[in-house]
């Protein structure tokens, strides 16, 4: 396929940085390092341009600009775009290509004009780049639209929530402690093992599973990188179990996530990045519990009261012990469960469906770069 220079059908240009302070409440939209960031009483670009982000952890980000709107200094416009090369077509070629190459400096990685210069991409037809453009922008809204679909799920849990528990229907409840509602034996509530006790280089190819941050941070359970420890190893940690129903926070890094461990759990330990809590089931709903730590706003209150910044840094057994809500009547607890298994279930489907969605993409994507897509 006949090649071009980046800097033969467009020129890169930076413009003037200005700082948040100066940003309007209103106006033309403002795109800097993270896509668009704010508002400014004045424009560079009456039309889209394809912006690449030139400065700082996001170096190399490519974006489309909205017309009408202002570039700042930490992002690269493509200007004067060749009337022969399609503007959506470049977009993508630039993502299917990555601009790590180009990318210098190491504190500070940055992009320049002489790093652009080096840049050559595909140059078909037009006709042929708006019929490839055309192909990835439906493969695009594909995954899109599952995703507006995943958030309307978690919007749906959410509503379903506040209209079960919230308002004026918990006037009558009780008040209690997390550690009300744990069961009564020794251990119900704790972290994984510390320092010397658990160590990386300890960790083995298959075995007993050893759960982490990555097992909650999405507020569910999922299987991530799978970490193993010996059997022998386990004897020696085994008061760290991790058992069917139990809850899961995470409590250092990402902190304040949470998960039910799931039936088929097996064998299995946490991290010292986790708590975890065995609930009395006669009482509360693990799935109900869990889901207000997460989303209930007054549970979150009182964790930044208590924590006085802790939730930025590491939740802690105490924090936790002591959070207070409204117990509804374990019936509800239950109904409520029912209905988020419902919608998980979907969110699954949705999951897989937005996964093959991707693949789809990015499989174009490549072609698209290597003219094998026409």
């Amino acid at each position: 396929m006949e090649t071009v220079k980046l800097v033969d059908i467009c020129r890169p240009k930076q413009w003037k940085t200005i700082s948040t302070n100066e940003f309007s409440e209103a106006g033309y939209p403002v795109y800097g390092a993270n896509g668009k960031i704010g508002f400014y009483n004045e424009y560079t670009h009456e039309f889209p341009t394809v912006l690449i982000t030139c400065r700082g952890a996001t170096c190399g980000t490519i974006n489309i600009s909205e017309p009408k709107s202002y570039v700042n200094g930490n992002a690269m416009a493509l200007d004067r775009l060749n009337e022969n090369y399609s503007l959506k077509y470049l977009y993508y070629v630039l993502k299917a290509r990555g601009l790590n190459d180009v990318i210098s400096g190491s504190a500070q990685p940055q992009i320049t004009r002489e790093g652009l210069s080096k840049v050559i991409i595909p140059n078909p037809p037009l006709e042929t780049q708006k019929h490839i453009a055309q192909i990835l922008d439906a493969a695009a809204a594909l995954c899109y639209k599952t995703k507006q679909l995943l958030k309307e799920y978690d919007a749906l849990a959410q509503s379903i929530f506040y209209d079960m528990f919230g308002g004026f229907k918990s006037k009558d409840w009780n008040i209690v402690k997390i550690e009300n509602i744990v069961k009564s034996e020794k251990g119900s509530m704790r972290t994984g093992p510390f320092g010397s006790d658990l160590l990386h280089s300890e960790f083995v190819e298959s075995g007993i599973s050893v759960l982490g941050i990555d097992n909650a941070v999405l507020n569910t359970f999922q299987w991530k990188q799978r970490r193993y420890i010996t059997e022998e190893k386990y004897e020696k940690l085994k008061r760290y179990t991790i058992y069917p129903k139990d809850i899961i926070i995470t409590i250092m890094g990402t902190v304040g996530r949470v998960a039910v461990v799931p039936d088929n759990i097996g064998k299995a330990i946490n991290t010292k990045h986790l708590a975890a809590i065995s609930l009395n089931e006669e009482l509360a709903n693990p799935e109900f519990v869990a889901f207000s730590l997460h989303s209930d706003q007054k549970i979150l209150q009182q964790i930044n009261q208590r924590g006085k910044g802790a939730i930025m840094k590491g939740l802690n057994l105490t924090i936790i012990k002591d959070l207070k809500f409204k117990l509804p009547p374990i019936i509800l607890q239950n109904q409520f469960a029912e209905k988020i298994s419902l919608i998980e279930q979907q969110k699954q489907l949705a999951k897989q469906e937005l996964k093959e969605s991707e693949d789809l993409f990015n499989c174009l994507l490549q072609k698209a770069f290597k003219g094998e897509l026409v």
